[in-house]
């Protein structure tokens, strides 16, 4: 798929403050600290923000969710996000980026906004020869490989799911590296029961998180302008 050219509006010259977590991060902790940011950032006191970070196993049920696609209730704990999407799992070894941008400054062009956090992910993991692609009525990263019957199948390699607040996001994507993949079991991973889920592990690639970081961050400065790491 041919790279895309962005309306330039999604590109800023104010720095993005940059934050990455070490430890894992409880999911509800998480959201109270985006949303009391995003709010921040569209009264004009604080600056637009990307966090790094991974959380324990838990999954997410985004505003489209149905409750069939919840397979295993019990498995881990599951909390109601308002973030857009479905059914999405979170765990170690999963990069999750909450990105809090003001979209008032950035053109207020939500479609333009999902299409570039989805070519942040596409020209991030081609750095690690990983050929990724959208798919025409699916939000997503897609990867592509050949199964065991000698056939092309198509797996989900990062999920993006955002929310916007007087044109602030927040929410954001998630990228698997090398989390569990029988986790996703628990779930229909965005409603989609006929494509599996893929990471770098499960396609041969071994990065360190810390690589993945510093290529997003790359990408990122690129795509939306520059950061400042905090």
């Amino acid at each position: 798929m041919t790279a895309m050219r962005f309306d330039p509006k999604l590109y800023s010259d104010s720095h993005v403050d940059w934050r990455v977590s070490l430890e894992l991060i409880d999911y509800l902790t998480a959201v109270t600290f985006m949303e009391e940011r995003a709010a921040e950032i569209a009264a004009g006191n604080a600056r637009e923000m990307v966090w790094l970070l991974e959380h324990p196993p838990l999954y997410t049920a985004g505003t489209s969710a149905d409750a069939a696609d919840l397979v295993e209730p019990d498995k881990f704990d599951v909390f109601q996000s308002g973030r857009g999407g479905q059914y999405t799992y979170h765990g170690p070894g999963q990069r999750v980026g909450y990105v809090m941008l003001d979209l008032r400054t950035r053109g207020r062009d939500v479609s333009a906004f999902v299409r570039a956090l989805e070519q942040w992910i596409i020209d991030t993991l081609a750095e690690f020869d990983i050929t990724a692609e959208r798919r025409c009525g699916r939000v997503g990263v897609w990867v592509t490989r050949q199964g065991a019957s000698g056939a092309v199948v198509e797996e989900k390699i990062a999920a993006i799911g955002v929310r916007l607040r007087k044109w602030v996001s927040f929410h954001g994507i998630s990228i698997n590296l090398n989390p569990d993949l029988t986790h996703f079991g628990g779930i229909v991973p965005c409603g989609i029961s006929e494509h599996g889920v893929a990471s770098f592990e499960s396609l041969g690639s071994k990065v360190t998180m810390g690589e993945l970081d510093a290529a997003l961050t790359r990408n990122f400065a690129r795509i939306f302008g520059p950061v400042s790491e905090v």
